[in-house]
């Protein structure tokens, strides 16, 4: 049992030591963690408007606060937000040319980060840890 928490405390951890790490490397471009993740999320919809909660659901890290996201975001005209016509219940969310072209240049910082450690695990055991983190989540 001793070990089952502190492999998962060293998994918070991780997670949390990534994503900090991350909005340090976006820190000069305005942007943090959440915004980054929602821009990935806009610009995977491939130009298809995309609700809150759609935004939610794909979101690596869940957050609450995906409504003032997207208003930053918007602010900053990295996306647009009209008012759904299937629902107008529903807020349609975007990602704007600027906000791609800003995505382009943050993948690249995001990707600078990981090379380097890219290789500190071969394929077969990245493929191992995968599968014993999904067997841990239960899926």
């Amino acid at each position: 049992m001793k070990n089952y928490f502190q492999t998962v405390f060293e998994i918070i951890r991780t997670g949390h030591w990534i994503t900090d790490s991350i909005s340090k490397e976006l820190k000069e471009y305005n942007i943090y963690e959440p915004q980054y993740n929602v821009l990935r999320v806009l610009k995977a919809a491939d130009g298809k408007p995309v609700s809150v909660n759609e935004i939610l659901d794909q979101m690596v890290q869940k957050s609450s606060n995906v409504t003032r996201i997207v208003d930053k975001l918007t602010d900053k005209g990295l996306a647009e937000r009209t008012l759904s016509e299937v629902d107008r219940r529903k807020m349609d969310i975007v990602i704007t040319k600027k906000g791609e072209e800003l995505l382009a240049v943050l993948d690249k910082k995001v990707y600078s980060f990981h090379k380097p450690m890219m290789h500190n695990l071969t394929d077969e055991e990245t493929e191992t840890l995968r599968q014993l983190i999904k067997k841990l989540k239960g899926s």
